[in-house]
């Protein structure tokens, strides 16, 4: 069993903490499962308005052909997951799934057309495994990146595309299942909607400083509108973001 010490940290570990934060070990990292309103008050929030989730643990993979054409990145792809991602259009994302030899299902992923790369999102338990299986049966045609020093928050709520969107404004022309290039208080960032009536954001502490009057509400699941930082997380993780234990508490 994991130690504390053993345990890894998001780019937002010190916020989780200044906020008070119940911290425990999940997917090798010390993750927030509860702040000081409590888990019905989190849940009731973020039903009716907005939450900010840290999923920082989960696994960021670019994968780029060698040819430099996207398309034969995707068809890559084609051979250890049963969907199209050939036919997935620039600034488009699609659902996907890892199957074994035979034929059982391994992990999920998200995966998008960023137009000279893929970009996917996979779970956090599974990353690791996930890499080594793509490494095996992309290399000789891809370069595969694993960005597992990202920054990933993700903003859910019904309130999450209007609270995005007023950072962000190009945010309120995306559709369901595109993804873009964004900016939140001066950091670019990629977005991409994936569920209705919520918006995930992954990122780090620089695009959390950019949402104040947001509650951060701990989650250890998936969001669905991701904006992920340029920066990788050593960068992210920065003294100097006016970010307070007020700033993101919600409103009584």
């Amino acid at each position: 069993m994991d130690t504390t010490a053993d345990l890894l940290k998001t780019p937002l570990h010190s916020l989780h903490l200044e906020l008070g934060a119940r911290m425990a070990g999940f997917a090798g990292y010390d993750m927030p499962i509860q702040y000081k309103m409590g888990v019905m008050q989190e849940h009731l929030h973020t039903r009716a308005n907005a939450g900010l989730f840290d999923v920082s643990h989960m696994g960021q993979i670019l994968i780029r052909a060698k040819s430099g054409d996207v398309r034969d990145a995707a068809l890559a792809l084609e051979t250890i997951t049963p969907v199209d991602v050939a036919d997935l259009k620039p600034g488009r994302q699609r659902y996907g799934l890892f199957t074994n030899d035979q034929g059982g299902l391994e992990d999920d992923f998200m995966v998008a057309n960023r137009g000279d790369h893929l970009y996917l999102v996979v779970n956090a338990a599974c990353k690791h495994d996930d890499l080594a299986r793509i490494k095996a049966a992309l290399s000789d045609t891809c370069e595969i990146e694993a960005q597992f020093d990202r920054g990933l928050i993700a903003l859910q709520g019904p309130a999450a595309e209007g609270v995005l969107s007023s950072y962000a404004p190009k945010a309120e022309d995306m559709m369901f299942m595109d993804v873009a290039d964004l900016e939140i208080g001066g950091v670019p960032v990629v977005v991409s909607s994936a569920l209705d009536s919520a918006v995930g954001i992954s990122a780090g502490l620089a695009a959390a400083a950019a949402l104040p009057h947001l509650e951060f509400a701990c989650g250890l699941g998936t969001g669905s509108l991701f904006v992920r930082d340029v920066a990788p997380a050593a960068e992210v993780v920065d003294g100097t973001y006016p970010v307070s234990v007020d700033s993101l508490e919600p409103d009584p």
